[in-house]
């Protein structure tokens, strides 16, 4: 097997056992990046310079015998989160040329763990989309077919891992993003719970929803990166104080007994049939290992989708208030006066799915709307919390699927945002409870990967993880790698 397939664990236990360098390894992959630039598009900035010399600094903590288990791997950051020194653009025009002035949390703990940035993935444009297809910077492609579209919005990451650029990436998720790009390229995608990873330094987008999280090719390349991200930030308000468990210490658990709730909702008219019948096939895997399968029902459920296109919009609107032209970030030219600045800087700097959700938030936090829309969504995200509650009283886990269909060609929903916000459909209840879920891959629909989800309790992302390990034990669906990158 080539190096660059391994997974995230392999290369860090092959860099102790002295089998290659670190040096040797970001080379390997920021070759590999540019190469495939011009087909994938999966990165905005490459970073091979700074990348060098963070992996000769972890070769001398190596040889030193310091460092622990991600010293000297190469990773990619999503371009949401602020590095020191290098741009962060969140795939819009409004931040082409920001350098940031400090480093998110998630990329402090990531760096402080030994880990090598070799570049900043690729995104719709402020997180804001489901096919990478709305970045300033041109569409992502998925690995598998580079006429279809990659999920989004974490797209970017999850091709560069499908496509094997990176062994692991670091992604957000506001109402599918890490696990319905993870789903389409036939990756491991993990969204912890709301408040267990810091959101400083993570450009708002839904300050109530956003979670930073994983996108890898295993569950436990998922807990090592996890372990390292995850843990309480005094920056950050809504970051939860409670200690971080060892991930990977309960992979292996036994699933016998496990109760597992497939959500009716899930398994609706809306669901193609043959990725039915991959996570049915997923399902069996599970019985034969000794959990046992009950159906459970969400009845608020199906309004997550009009829930939380009120919500994000809301919170979108006014977070994206501040890019105004004045202190940072994109700025018209020769405005006549203030209002002109204003104006002319935002209609020339977001794109259109931007602007859309930005007229949308504001119409609904307005003083004729808020009660009609905005607190009534409040009402129905407390619905459907409680739904959520009452099922994980009577199971341990929900499985179901990630997505209602394999990826679709890039262009096919750009015009219908209707139909490109059910994409949505399965993820986003989690995001409007908290909770956390992973996307792994359980086979194929004519040659496209399907994706399984599972969602856990609040903080349970090790029995999440533990649940999505097993799996992969017993099949190699993560080991699957597109013939173009082999």
């Amino acid at each position: 097997m080539s190096i660059h397939s391994s997974t995230l664990a392999e290369l860090a236990a092959g860099l102790r056992k002295k089998a290659y360098s670190s040096v040797e390894l970001a080379k390997l992959y920021l070759d590999r990046i540019e190469s495939s630039q011009s087909g994938l598009n999966a990165f905005i900035s490459i970073t091979r310079e700074e990348a060098l010399a963070a992996a000769a600094e972890a070769d001398r903590r190596l040889a030193a015998g310091e460092g622990g288990p991600l010293t000297g791997v190469p990773i990619a950051h999503k371009d949401i989160f602020c590095t020191d020194g290098v741009r962060t653009t969140c795939g819009s025009r409004m931040l082409e040329n920001f350098v940031s002035p400090y480093d998110a949390t998630v990329v402090s703990k990531l760096k402080a763990a030994g880990t090598v940035m070799v570049g900043k993935t690729n995104m719709d444009e402020f997180a804001m989309g489901s096919s990478n297809e709305s970045s300033y910077f041109g569409p992502v492609r998925n690995p598998w077919n580079t006429a279809l579209v990659p999920g989004g919005s974490s797209g970017g990451s999850a091709a560069a891992v499908a496509a094997r650029l990176v062994p692991a990436a670091t992604a957000t998720d506001t109402g599918g993003s890490i696990r319905q790009p993870a789903a389409l390229c036939g990756v491991t995608g993990l969204k912890p719970t709301y408040g267990r990873v810091s959101r400083y330094g993570m450009v708002a987008f839904a300050s109530s929803l956003d979670q930073g999280g994983v996108i890898a090719a295993t569950a436990e390349d998922a807990a090592l990166m996890l372990g390292a991200m995850a843990g309480f930030d005094p920056n950050d308000s809504t970051s939860v104080d409670r200690p971080v468990p060892d991930y990977t210490a309960t992979l292996n658990d036994s699933v016998k007994g496990l109760r597992i709730g497939l959500l009716k909702e899930f398994f609706d008219k809306g669901l193609d049939p043959s990725c039915e019948a991959r996570i049915r096939e997923a399902l069996g895997v599970y019985e034969k290992l000794g959990a046992q399968l009950r159906e459970v029902s969400l009845p608020s459920l199906p309004l997550s989708v009009p829930t939380y296109y009120v919500v994000a919009p809301a919170e979108a609107s006014s977070n994206l208030a501040r890019y105004d032209g004045v202190r940072f970030g994109y700025r018209c030219e020769n405005p006549k006066d203030l209002m002109d600045l204003y104006c002319r800087t935002r209609g020339e700097g977001f794109g259109a799915e931007v602007k859309r959700r930005i007229m949308t938030g504001t119409y609904v936090l307005s003083a004729g709307y808020y009660d009609a829309y905005y607190l009534k969504a409040q009402k129905v995200r407390q619905l459907i919390n409680r739904d959520f509650e009452r099922a994980f009283a009577e199971v341990d886990v929900l499985i179901g699927p990630t997505t209602p269909t394999p990826a679709f060609p890039i262009g096919a929903k750009i015009d219908d945002p209707v139909t490109m916000y059910l994409n949505d459909i399965y993820t986003i209840g989690a995001n409007l409870a908290g909770l956390p879920g992973v996307s792994i891959p359980c086979g194929f629909v004519q040659g496209l990967p399907v994706g399984l989800q599972i969602v856990g309790p609040h903080f349970g992302e090790a029995r999440v993880l533990n649940v999505a390990h097993v799996y992969q034990r017993e099949t190699d669906w993560h080991r699957h790698v597109p013939d173009a990158f082999k």
